[in-house]
């Protein structure tokens, strides 16, 4: 007992130690360019580029302030709601077209033809049909993101192994417990992937609609600074856009581990 204890605490040790490795490495890009942006624009007067001393200064006066109540709440909750969306309807419609190949035959090109649609191009749609406000965004968030999941999951559910199907039939599972215990678990590494391109597409389109109608956001701030010459506000406001995207991504992959632990120990043993 004594003997085992040792070995899972060593081999704990040993992840935690390669972690942690890993990280510092992961850090020494970034650090350099932060160092080397930081020196190289000290002595900047070009109103374009700005030293990076004013823009954090920019950045710890603006958006450390009551806008993120105002303007990155409201962005993250748009994003979320529409990845929700998009999640929901994309595994649920997935699973039901990758068993039904008739009906995925049917409605493949009009698949096809909506996941072509450049997500900027149905902006101004979704204003005249929603109006201004969150709903057009959020609709527009889910409608873009859903095509990722929706295809990813017609293939999982698709190339499940038939040794599982002969199981499921062998036990009697009734649809619903095919799909929740069976069919959706064997599937879910392809449906993992596809909503991890759903919320990078999701991020990139919330920022889009605040661009092109919107009163508040992240994206909005940051326009609006451009418009207005603020220069050092729309470099922070691109600053911020890239550390929500890592936050967000970041949170995303610890899910995805958690979720998917059984199939990555299994690619590893």
């Amino acid at each position: 007992m004594t003997t085992t204890t040792s070995i899972v605490t060593a081999a704990g040790r040993k992840r935690w130690s390669s972690g942690a490795r890993g990280v510092a490495i992961s850090l020494i890009v970034p650090v350099v360019i932060l160092v080397a942006w930081w020196f190289a624009s000290e002595g900047s007067t070009s109103p374009f580029f700005p030293p990076l001393r004013t823009i954090l200064s920019t950045f710890a006066e603006t958006w450390l302030s009551d806008r993120v109540l105002s303007d990155i709440v409201p962005s993250l909750v748009r994003m979320i709601a529409g990845f929700a969306i998009a999640a929901v309807v994309g595994v649920v419609l997935g699973a039901l077209l990758g068993r039904l190949r008739l009906a995925a035959s049917a409605l493949n090109p009009i698949l096809q033809f909506g996941r072509a649609l450049p997500a900027t191009a149905l902006i101004p749609v979704a204003i005249v049909l929603f109006g201004i406000g969150d709903t057009p965004k959020i609709v527009l968030i889910a409608f873009v993101s859903c095509f990722p999941i929706l295809l990813n999951t017609i293939d999982g559910v698709r190339n499940i192994d038939p040794v599982l199907e002969d199981v499921m039939g062998s036990f009697r599972l009734t649809r619903l417990q095919r799909f929740r215990w069976v069919q959706l678990h064997a599937a879910s590494p392809q449906v993992i992937a596809g909503m991890r391109v759903a919320l990078s597409l999701a991020f990139v389109v919330m920022v889009a609609t605040e661009m092109l109608g919107s009163t508040n956001g992240v994206g909005y701030v940051t326009l609006l600074a451009q418009q207005g010459f603020q220069i050092p506000l729309m470099w922070s406001g691109l600053i911020l856009l890239g550390l929500l995207g890592l936050i967000v991504n970041g949170l995303f992959v610890l899910v995805e581990r958690g979720l998917l632990r059984w199939y990555t120990q299994g690619q590893e043993d």
